[in-house]
């Protein structure tokens, strides 16, 4: 489905930053509350986007924020998705859930012998791996960012688009985190702090430096 530009960068917003409001992403994005008002409500009649219930504020009237509909984030890229589904429906028919676990870790396992061939060279430098994952997973459709804690990273995955197939075979996040631990190595710990198929609008993984994670306990 094409949209303009103008409503592109509205739904990339939200799927990025998640809810807002209209006078946020006028701010954002640089257009009128007007203008924006106009593109949310073509968004609306195309069932990209729907109006959350107001909700109260410490002062002033009561705020209403925009988020995308199951249809709004099945908007992006999907990567052969329903493809990749219906090819893991025949491996279960054919040779059961054992068969699907070899097919998506072997998969992983190709991923991530091409990630680790981005990041030769950068053993000791935990800080340019977490870089190069964002780059490779953005890449590969994921729209992630690393946010720096004081502990480490967060690492953030806006859209996943194997989703479909997640949640038919969770197996998938499973062999996705073991490729990320291999990938960063035990210089860190990975945990997943938001998950999609639990209902929050992204993954997430909460990265730490072993010697933080000690000290802390």
């Amino acid at each position: 489905m094409q949209v303009p530009r103008s409503q592109r960068h509205i739904l990339r917003s939200l799927k990025l930053r998640g809810p807002q409001s209209v006078r946020i992403l006028s701010r954002q994005l640089e257009m009128t509350t007007m203008g924006v008002r106009h593109h949310l409500a073509d968004l609306a009649k195309l069932e990209l986007v729907e109006q959350q219930a107001a909700e109260k504020q410490h002062r002033g009237r009561p705020v209403s924020r925009w988020t995308l509909t199951r249809k709004g984030n099945d908007w992006f890229p999907g990567a052969g998705v329903e493809l990749a589904r219906e090819m893991l429906e025949v491996v279960d028919v054919c040779w059961g859930g054992e068969g699907v676990e070899r097919v998506v870790d072997k998969r992983f396992h190709r991923i991530g012998e091409r990630y680790q061939e981005a990041v030769q060279g950068l053993e000791r430098d935990t800080r340019q791996r977490v870089e190069h994952l964002v780059r490779l997973l953005s890449a590969d459709g994921y729209m992630a960012e690393a946010r720096l804690l004081p502990d480490g990273w967060l690492l953030v995955q806006n859209h996943c688009p194997l989703q479909a197939c997640a949640e038919s075979y969770p197996h998938f996040c499973e062999a996705e985190k073991r490729m990320f631990c291999e990938l960063l190595g035990p210089a860190v710990t990975i945990e997943q702090t938001d998950h999609l198929l639990e209902g929050d609008r992204r993954c997430a993984w909460r990265i730490r430096r072993v010697a933080e994670v000690e000290q802390a306990a």
